[in-house]
């Protein structure tokens, strides 16, 4: 091996580190007065290096097409705990919500093998029976959220292979809250010829949102986050979830789409052939957005992480687009095809 290559490496990750740092430094002192920060970030193929018999998964192996290395995975580990650690600020966020994880194992090394040691992260995964056999999962911070209870739910009965919605109870402070992470079908075979599949994804996961509403307690608080493939007025969220997109007076048990209301950002989560989206949201029932006691949060606390560091030249189409950890077959050594996303409860 050249002997510049391991110098290079260091001095990367040291410039990184750096803006990072600086990013940390300069955030808004109203961070400094937020309760919770709850993260949503697909993190694109955090697969290890084995082959998995079971699942479609031999390109990300050493002999595979892309050539997945254990250097190139855990330079994607170390990547990936980077921007988690200059989403959380000043502290270290709370509840991050994740999807295309392969499995236990690479969620196991990316809390302990990682700067994220440093934290007191506990794991929520189950594998789901999708066919590349990647997953959703989410992290808590055990020393401020307190664990209640987790599920997952299928959607194979319905002959769709594809991830499980998570769901995950737990109390932040006094407030009981009720979080649903989701990865919802893509949009690869044709967005009009799969909008079926995320159409049937958004059923059940009203399904369960209706049943959190029915256990006799309207005050129950639910956070809804994750890659949807749809954005906030596509038939899946705005007419089967019911997920406003617009209101005057919050109503406590409707949900509402924070992703759909003005921000500043001037991207989407994910570009594709020079357009933006944004698929990748937060959902939240009206009583997190009336004033009253426990925690509260609102449009303005709905975030695109979207920070110089994640992002790199357009070639083809122009202006910026995430820094990926390929390029087609082309290995970059980026983060992911998806700008993570964030919300605050104050």
């Amino acid at each position: 091996m050249n002997k510049l290559v391991p110098v290079l490496i260091l001095l990367t990750g040291a410039i990184l580190f750096s803006g990072i740092r600086n990013h940390v430094r300069e955030r808004r002192t109203g961070d400094l007065n937020r309760s919770y920060r709850i993260v949503f970030y697909n993190v694109e193929n955090l697969f290890d290096i084995d082959d998995d018999s079971l699942t479609n998964d031999d390109e990300f192996t050493p002999g595979g097409g892309l050539h997945w290395t254990r250097t190139r995975y855990k330079n994607k580990l170390q990547s990936l705990s980077k921007v988690i650690v200059a989403l959380g600020g000043w502290q270290p966020p709370d509840i991050i919500g994740l999807c295309e994880v392969e499995n236990g194992s690479v969620l196991h090394d990316l809390c302990t093998n990682t700067p994220l040691s440093r934290f007191n992260y506990s794991i929520v995964h189950k594998d789901s029976d999708d066919a590349r056999g990647i997953d959703v999962a989410l992290l808590y911070n055990s020393e401020t959220v307190r664990y209640i209870g987790s599920s997952f739910f299928s959607l194979t009965r319905q002959g769709i292979l594809t991830r499980d919605i998570l769901y995950f109870k737990a109390l932040l402070k006094t407030d009981t809250c009720h979080f649903f992470v989701n990865h919802w079908p893509s949009r690869s075979a044709g967005q009009l010829e799969s909008e079926r599949l995320r159409v049937a994804a958004a059923n059940l996961l009203r399904s369960l949102v209706d049943s959190v509403f029915n256990s006799g307690n309207l005050d129950s608080k639910v956070i809804i986050m994750g890659d949807f493939n749809d954005e906030p007025a596509d038939i899946s969220l705005s007419k089967m979830l019911r997920a406003h997109t617009v209101y005057e007076i919050a109503e406590p048990v409707e949900l509402y789409n924070l992703a759909s209301f003005p921000y500043k950002n001037e991207t989407g989560t994910i570009k594709y052939q020079g357009q933006w989206s944004v698929f990748d949201q937060f959902i939240v029932s009206g009583n997190l957005l009336i004033q009253g006691k426990g925690n509260k949060t609102g449009p303005d606390q709905f975030r695109i992480f979207d920070e110089d560091f994640l992002l790199t030249g357009d070639e083809q189409y122009n202006g910026s687009m995430p820094y990926r950890t390929y390029y087609g077959y082309r290995y970059q050594g980026g983060f992911s095809d998806h700008l993570p996303v964030y919300l605050d409860l104050q």
